[in-house]
């Protein structure tokens, strides 16, 4: 029973909830490897280190000695995911789904092992199935029953669109696992009533109910709300090893902690040792170095995570304004506007105006982030003017 004890609370890092835990101890019991089902719908290659939060729980499994299911919804990505949002998400088209399922894999194998993982696309089994399938399917739940689910509610109550398509979302879904003979389904917490769907599936079709793992929304570089690239808290997995570093070591003292138990490969007894040096004096800038490092090992390697405190910062990324980003005032002296290229050249963005011509000639130049033309000119106020890869500068024109 002891190594049954290690391996749920191993399974149990990091797990925002667990259902049914009774039902996962007696399949651990068994003492047969498990069938572990994670679905992706291809909608948005550019991972980042929240969507690893799940992968990383997948990696847990396949070292426990189980089968991982790395699925991906080419079939119900043609219907559109609607989880989470107040309106319909477009279909995507099958050159775009295979496009983004390529990615996907090349981006998860970074973590997970690609002999040891099972990859499946749901088209399998539902690129067969007739429209007389998909109405029995349909039968198996009531539109009230569909409308508990929180986004669908919301969006009714407040009288906006849901289509009919997307009520067969969490049925697809819920038969995956069917098909796949799921013991375990992992997702988001806001995945929960498509991941019950399956055992309610599962069970009308006399198999054994999935047991369901929920993975908590990992919180972003302001320790505040949910990772996102919309909200630009995030850290890609394919960005700059120097940039990744940065992020990483800039988050808050009191959440290296979390990223630490869900993003860290390390063991519980070897972050709790880490702990234990913080409380005795450490710095805790040292302990998210090493978390930084570790990260950036695992997307681009030891070479790059040795190197990458060397490139930290020499990178701007679009959207966010590094710290301590200079104003420079620059006097009109009675013009209407100034030229993109004398603003550059008396902002001291470029060497000379040899370098500021070419610099907008191959593109390089950005004002609020937006590539400009060689031929702009700018009036009296504040812009945030970057060229080249390096310098920028809010510069005023008065």
């Amino acid at each position: 029973m002891a190594s049954i004890q290690t391996a749920l609370a191993e399974i149990s890092r990091g797990a925002d909830e667990i259902l049914v835990e009774n039902e996962l101890i007696e399949k651990l019991e068994s003492g047969r490897p498990l069938r572990i089902k994670a679905g992706f719908d291809p909608t948005a290659p550019d991972l980042h280190l929240g969507h690893t939060v799940l992968i990383n729980k997948m990696r847990q499994f396949q070292q426990l000695g189980h089968t991982v299911i790395f699925l991906i919804g080419d079939f119900t990505g043609l219907i559109g995911d609607p989880t989470g949002k107040s309106a319909t998400r477009p279909p995507l088209t099958p050159e775009e789904i295979e496009v983004n399922a390529k990615t996907y894999k090349d981006q998860v194998f970074k973590i997970l092992d690609p002999e040891k993982t099972e990859v499946r696309f749901n088209s399998e089994w539902f690129g067969s199935k007739g429209a007389d399938f998909m109405i029995k399917l349909a039968g198996k739940l009531s539109v009230a029953r569909m409308l508990e689910r929180d986004d669908f509610k919301k969006r009714f109550k407040a009288n906006q669109s849901i289509s009919i398509h997307e009520f067969l979302y969490p049925l697809v879904q819920g038969y995956d696992s069917v098909a796949l003979e799921a013991d375990v389904e992992l997702g988001g917490t806001d995945q929960k009533f498509n991941l019950l769907m399956g055992r309610e599936l599962q069970k009308a079709e006399g198999q054994d109910a999935q047991v369901v793992i929920m993975t908590p929304l990992l919180e972003g570089l302001d320790g505040v709300k949910k990772m996102s690239k919309s909200l630009g808290n995030y850290v890609g997995i394919t960005e700059a090893p120097g940039t990744m570093f940065q992020k990483i070591v800039s988050i808050p003292d009191d959440l290296m902690w979390r990223w630490y138990e869900l993003l860290s490969f390390k063991t519980l007894e070897e972050i709790e040792a880490l702990k234990d040096s913080v409380d005795k004096g450490a710095n805790p800038r040292d302990v998210k170095i090493e978390l930084a490092r570790e990260l950036v090992a695992r997307f681009h390697g030891d070479a790059a995570a040795a190197n990458a405190h060397k490139g930290a910062g020499n990178v701007i990324t679009d959207g966010e304004v590094p710290e301590g980003t200079p104003e420079i005032v620059i006097e009109l002296d009675g013009q209407a506007e100034l030229t993109i290229g004398a603003v550059i050249n008396k902002a001291n963005l470029a060497a000379n105006s040899a370098q500021s011509r070419d610099m907008l000639k191959n593109g390089s130049v950005k004002v609020e982030w937006e590539v400009v033309e060689p031929s702009l000119s700018l009036g009296p106020g504040k812009y945030l003017i970057q060229a080249g890869k390096k310098k920028i500068a809010w510069v005023i024109l008065k």
